[in-house]
């Protein structure tokens, strides 16, 4: 088993020990093989690594920082030769030779789902000032004209008036032009000058990505990776990433940061041979349709839980990404993803489509997602089909747009011991859930998909089992306390913080089916009339939040609950006071195993290897004892509470 060293005073020509390192990252990446170790110097690194070869689940391949150096790799070149064209704007010409994967700045940014702009487009490269990422323009005009907008909007082109974080006034923007195999940059830098500043362009599509698929059990560790060209990722085409297994199993992403990625931060997702945006190309079929294709065409090229997923991404810190930071589409399955910090994800407002958030996985079967800390995102976390087994369990919501979104999935998949602190937590657009110990301090909408069928499988596996639309509803809701500032809403119960909007729903399975039953003969059409059965328990209501009326030991509390998170050196504390009727509230926690299974799948609620699902460590990783009060923390004060929930969480880090 060898280690190669690489150092920026290597050289290539080298052997690669300590004594005489290799100078780039990708000639140790074409050497190394299984039970190799890579360990790459203080410095930073322009390239695009290519791992070569696959290691073994029990000899594994490691690219590594050297301990206790900062090492950086990224897609981008520096620019100088700035010539200046008054007011600020300043233009550079870039021959194609500058370029050796393809010139992104004339490449499209496009893909399924890709909803705007519509009328103008926009290309896959970037231009960064001291590592920020500036806005693409349309026109000389507009890199000349940029600050046409209010305070902390978008600039006026994006058509969107969402707020930019940090923006105040100045707008960064560069136009592109691609004439005769150079590419002359036009951009407004206000006061900065050019060629005394740190002004990067992006170069490469990725910086730590195989070319080919099926390069496995490879560990990333303890690097700043950022500015990648990456292309839009819908899950019905290739989905490339700044950095990612592409299609492959056993990855090991760790205690990295990932940044400024034009698309996707990590890509768990899938390979371009088993569809690659048939929808957008030929306008055929609507994208649900590709999308299901898609499913099958990859269980027939040998998606399985033997061949591909199962990887670990834990203890990053991953930020400023244009689309999400961590995509995948069935590539991600049997994962985990701990311990990360994501945030400043779809926030730029240059592009939208229905793709963007700080997680974005369809087909995460069995998926464990824990103890991260999301916030400051346009959505948190998205699920999206065939949400299978999936437990999303000790994780912090913030600040973000939306907190939590599942998309047509029939269960089982498990939420619990989170805190949702946005103003808008949830978007129930699934069935067959369990939410279990949960603080929401925002609003929830639940809706039914009629006129999607899509997938769901036998349990622990890709085999597809049957299809089915979401009914909604199917859902058991125990112990969690519902305290949105002000109560919810008064809008018919289409948002809505509490449980009420289940009302008229049967309190179990059979009484579903006698309801089925006595509407007479037929077949599909009756199990449409009545709404689904749910299982309501245990439940505190704070600030007026509204309670399914089948719940009978709803606990509806006097006192209002204020709850806040506040950030202290690195450090997050949930500050809240809680009354004695709260604190005092205790019932035995549960286990999965009495769970009702959800009426599409059967499935039983349980941990990967199938044993029974416990609730027993709370969000900081504290043990409940036999009996606990609801809500993510162990146990509570009556009186002020002030928790330190990040770091502190046990789903932290990489142990």
């Amino acid at each position: 088993m060898a280690v190669y060293h690489v150092s920026l005073c290597g050289s290539d020509f080298a052997d690669g020990s300590e004594k005489a390192p290799f100078r780039n990252i990708s000639k140790a990446a074409s050497e190394a093989e299984a039970g190799d170790t890579v360990i790459v110097h203080e410095g930073e690194y322009r390239e695009w690594v290519r791992p070569a070869n696959s290691g073994k689940k029990t000899a594994r391949i490691t690219y590594m920082a050297a301990p206790g150096e900062k090492v950086v790799i990224k897609g981008s070149e520096r620019i100088q030769g700035w010539e200046s064209c008054g007011g600020g704007v300043w233009s550079v010409c870039v021959p194609d030779s500058f370029f050796p994967y393809g010139n992104p700045f004339a490449v499209p940014l496009a893909g399924d789902w890709l909803i705007w702009p519509e009328d103008r487009t926009l290309h896959l490269g970037d231009v960064y000032l001291n590592g920020k990422s500036m806005y693409e323009a349309f026109s000389e005009e507009e890199v000349r004209h940029p600050l046409l907008r209010e305070e902390g909007m978008a600039p006026p082109w994006t058509g969107r008036p969402e707020k930019i974080p940090d923006s105040g006034f100045t707008v960064y923007v560069w136009y592109a032009e691609v004439r005769q195999g150079n590419t002359v940059i036009l951009a407004n830098f206000h006061g900065a000058d050019p060629n005394r500043e740190n002004v990067e362009i992006s170069v490469r599509p990725a910086v730590f990505y195989p070319e080919r698929t099926n390069v496995n059990a490879i560990t990333v560790r303890g690097f700043v990776l950022c500015q990648a060209a990456t292309q839009w990722a819908p899950p019905t085409a290739d989905q490339p990433g700044l950095i990612g297994p592409h299609w492959a199993k056993d990855w090991i992403i760790e205690n990295c940061e990932i940044y400024n990625s034009k698309c996707a931060g990590i890509s768990l997702g899938k390979e371009a041979s088993t569809g690659n945006n048939e929808s957008t190309r030929w306008h055929y079929k609507p994208g649900y349709h590709t999308q299901a294709e898609v499913v099958f065409r990859a269980l027939d090229s040998g998606w399985s839980k033997e061949n591909i997923g199962g990887h670990i991404v834990r203890g990053n810190r991953i930020h400023d990404c244009g689309q999400t930071g961590i995509v995948g589409h069935m590539g991600g399955a049997f994962s985990e993803i701990s311990g990360n910090e994501i945030w400043n994800i779809g926030v730029k407002h240059e592009f939208f489509g229905y793709e963007i958030a700080g997680i974005k996985l369809h087909a995460a079967l069995d998926t464990q997602i824990h103890g991260n800390w999301i916030h400051d995102t346009t959505l948190g976390l998205w699920l999206d089909w065939e949400a299978q087994g999936v437990r999303v369990s000790r994780n912090i919501f913030c600040r973000n747009a939306r907190d939590l979104f599942v998309e047509v999935t029939h269960g089982p998949y498990t939420v619990d011991n989170n805190i949702f602190a946005s103003e808008y937590n949830f978007d129930n657009i699934a069935q067959g859930g369990a939410f279990l110990y949960n603080l929401f301090c925002g609003v929830m909408r639940r809706e039914a998909v009629m006129d999607r069928s899509t997938p769901y499988h036998f349990p622990h596996s890709t085999k597809v089992a049957g299809i089915s639309f979401v009914y909604s509803g199917d859902d058991r809701i125990y112990r969690n306390i519902y305290a949105a500032p002000g109560g919810s809403p008064s809008d018919g119960g289409r948002f809505i913080c509490g449980t009420a909007g289940y009302d008229g729903a049967p309190v179990s399975l059979q009484e579903f089916a006698a309801r089925v039953t006595a509407l007479g003969n037929g077949d599909h059409d009756m199990f449409a009339k009545v709404p689904q059965p749910v299982y309501i328990s245990g439940n505190a209501y704070c600030n007026g939040a509204p309670a399914f009326a089948g719940e009978a030991d709803a606990l509806f509390c006097t006192d209002s609950l204020d709850f806040r998170l506040e950030e202290d050196g690195g450090c997050l504390y949930a500050v809240f006071a809680a009354g004695p009727e709260l604190a005092d509230a205790l019932s035995a926690v549960p286990t999965s195993a009495a769970f009702p299974v959800p009426r599409i799948t059967e499935c039983a609620y349980e941990n990967p290897d199938g044993t029974p699902l416990v609730f027993t460590v709370s969000l900081t990783g504290d043990e409940r004892g036999e009996k606990s009060p609801p809500g993510p923390f162990a146990a509570l004060a009556a009186g002020e509470n002030r928790i330190l929930v990040w770091p502190g969480n046990a789903g932290n880090g990489s142990a």
